[in-house]
């Protein structure tokens, strides 16, 4: 999956981000609103990290979301 496909699907995606980065609020949700900096942003906050740790982890997050259930869990 890319951003492009996720921001199409915000709405059913916020729950899996929420499951993934448990700190975001659903006002950050709808404040990044399918913007990927937005989204990134949130993320450096509410963790406190650096930019590109958050572009990492949401990067790594989307490349994920291609495999299958079982492999994500390590099976």
């Amino acid at each position: 999956m890319n951003w492009d496909q996720l921001a199409g699907k915000w709405s059913q995606a916020k729950g899996d981000l929420r499951q993934r980065w448990g700190h975001l609020t659903d006002d950050d949700l709808e404040v990044a609103a399918g913007s990927l900096d937005k989204f990134i942003g949130r993320i450096q906050e509410r963790y406190g990290i650096a930019k590109e740790e958050a572009e990492r982890q949401v990067n790594e997050w989307l490349s994920r979301q291609h495999e299958p259930r079982a492999r994500q869990r390590g099976a």
